[in-house]
Parts: C-alpha cells; structure tokens; sequence
C-alpha cells in the first residue's frame, strides 16, 4: 500500500511539472536533493517526504492535498475531520500521516495526526527540513525528536514548537507506537 501511494505521488509530481512546464532539475534544486533523487521520487522508488511537498505545492500555488492525495479540497468555511477518517498516507511501514484539515481550502497550516512505530536498537529516520516551523504534541506513546545535535524525549502531554529549517527527525522510543500531532506551519 505505501508503495503505490509514492508511485501514485510521483506521477502527480510528473503531472504538475508538465502542466506547469517547470524541469526536474528546478524542482530537484527547490527541494535540496539531487537530480537523480528527484527523478526516482517521480518513477515511485523513493519516498518524497511530506515536508518536500509542502515545499512544491507553497512554492507553485497548489494545495498539499492534490500531491498527497490527487484531491482539491472543497470546503472553506469549516471542515470536520472524525476520529480515523483523515486521508491517510502510508509512506513506509514505520510512519504514517493522516491529514486532519485535507478538505479545508486555503489551509494557512497543514495538521496531521502521525503514528510512528519504533525502529529496532538506536535505528532512526533520516533527518530532513523544511521552511517554516512546526508544532508537535504527543498523544501517546514516547517521542525522541533530534533537532541539529540536540536529543530531546517527549511523553504523553508534552509538546515542542521549532524552526523546521533545522535538520531534524522523530522516532517512536520503548516498545509502543507513537502518536503526535503535527502542525507544520
């Protein structure tokens, strides 16, 4: 299932290059990665990140929602999203994003409900950034969030507000799951 949603992502990604006539290269180079690396998000074989598609759908006018889900939001006085109804997108095995405000257009912040399951010994995610900054609250299980060099742990309860252009990653710690909410803004 998250293989075909980074397949289906990257030939949204193809898709809004063309209709748009911007090269690879221009996205590659927005995105801080390499021509090759970019090329393979298009062909489906590496994972695009969340916080690199917030980055192309700001910097080309469209809504998050159309690269993660190849769907406009509708709605733009109120949108409820119900408890496990959020569009989900299953990246990998160990981390998932449901999207909490997808059908509300013009969205001034993305907030997802994350889960991230724990990785085995000291294993981690590799760090990434982004522009803007970001909120996070834990709603359950234990949260290790690195932050440059800085390792800080989060429980139940505790939230963090950060400069998301700072190198950072999460990982689930103990034996459970973890579950936070995100706002990147």
């Amino acid at each position: 299932m998250a293989e075909e949603s980074i397949k289906q992502i990257g030939q949204r990604l193809r898709g809004l290059r063309e209709v748009l006539e911007i090269s690879a290269e221009e996205v590659a180079e927005l995105c801080g990665i390499s021509l090759e690396h970019y090329q393979k998000i298009e062909e489906g074989e590496a994972d695009p990140g969340v916080y690199r598609l917030s980055k192309i759908a700001k910097r080309y006018g469209i809504d998050l929602n159309v690269l993660l889900f190849g769907e406009e939001p509708h709605m733009s006085a109120y949108f409820v999203t119900r408890k496990g109804q959020g569009l989900s997108v299953n990246r990998r095995k160990d981390y998932k994003y449901q999207s909490l405000g997808s059908g509300f257009r013009s969205r001034k912040v993305d907030p997802f409900l994350v889960t991230v399951d724990p990785l085995p010994g000291n294993e981690n995610h590799s760090k990434n950034h982004h522009e803007g900054q970001e909120f996070d609250m834990v709603m359950s299980g234990r949260l290790e969030i690195t932050i440059g060099e800085k390792v800080l742990t989060l429980n139940p309860g505790d939230s963090i507000y950060f400069n998301s252009n700072e190198d950072h990653c999460m990982r689930a710690i103990g034996e459970e799951p973890c579950q936070f909410l995100c706002v990147v803004i």
